[in-house]
Formats: structure tokens, sequence, C-alpha cells
């Protein structure tokens, strides 16, 4: 919604003020005022759009997942780095139900900007070993599926690189 730059002239603003309210002596304003502008420091570290379309997903509905990545017009300007990275992650997952090669594009590009939590990689890189078998390119599957093995600490994935190792083998 508001630029990532704007979220912290906002916030500064609101702190500024809070600091005004505590020098009046007006101390439950100045905090609830410091308070509100940690919103806007939250926001600026996890997109809003990003969030919602995260709930979309959790939703597994894919077209309002995209529906609300569209509402963001430059992702390489209006997000962060990690932001930026969680955008293409969120594009592959919704192309690799239909186009693979667009959603190849993107989850290379989100392991290039960076992904926060292992979990994601892991599965970025069990995306890309699923589209890699599938175009037939054995020996790139195999080092992205250690790779998400490796990534993957707490087992949610293991069923998944079973199945998707016992495939490689019938390649």
């Amino acid at each position: 919604m508001f630029n990532k730059n704007l979220k912290l002239v906002i916030a500064a603003l609101i702190i500024a003020y809070a600091v005004y309210q505590f020098v009046e002596g007006n101390i439950g304003n100045g905090i609830s005022l410091i308070l509100l502008s940690s919103i806007f420091v939250f926001l600026y570290y996890r997109n809003e759009i990003i969030l919602l379309a995260f709930l979309r997903m959790r939703k597994q509905d894919l077209a309002g997942t995209k529906k609300w990545l569209d509402k963001i017009k430059n992702p390489d300007t209006a997000l962060t780095k990690k932001q930026n990275g969680y955008y293409n992650y969120l594009n592959g997952i919704i192309f690799s139900q239909t186009n693979l090669t667009q959603a190849e594009k993107y989850f290379k590009k989100a392991l290039k900007f960076g992904l926060n939590m292992d979990y994601d990689v892991a599965m970025a890189k069990l995306s890309l070993a699923g589209i890699a078998m599938q175009k037939r390119r054995k020996r790139e599957a195999t080092t992205l599926l250690n790779e998400a093995k490796k990534l993957d600490k707490q087992n949610m994935l293991a069923e998944q690189i079973k199945m998707m190792q016992q495939q490689l083998k019938k390649i």
C-alpha cells in the first residue's frame, strides 16, 4: 500500500510526536503512539500485501493469491530484498501449476534474492528439482534434492523427497 521508505518516514513522524507528548506530560498518549509507530516499522520488514497473499495461499486460493500479488506494481523498488524473494517464491508456486518454465524462473529468482526460513528455501529447491525432473535434467535434480534434504531439518518434506528420489531412479 505505502512505499517502503514512506513507512519509515511515517514511523519517524509518529515517534517525534510521541516524544512531544512525553514532554507535555501525556505519558499514555506517548506510549500508544510508540506502539502505533511499531506497526509501521513492522510493515517495513513484512509487506502487508505479501502477508495477505500468504493468507490466500494458506487457503489454497491461487487466484486470490495472484490477485494480491498483482497489486504490487514494481516489486524491485517497492519491496526489500527478502520481500522480493517471497514475492517471486509465491509467483513460482502459482505458476508451477500451469507454466513450468515461468515457475522455474521465479523460483531461481526467489533463491537469488533469498528467503528467511530454511523450510522455504528447501521447498523452493524441491520444486526446482521437480521441474528439472520433468525436463529430464537428472544431475541438476539430484543436486537440488540433496540440498533440499539438508535444509529440511524438521523432516517436513522428507516424504516428498523420498518419493522424488524414487521417481528419479526410474529416469
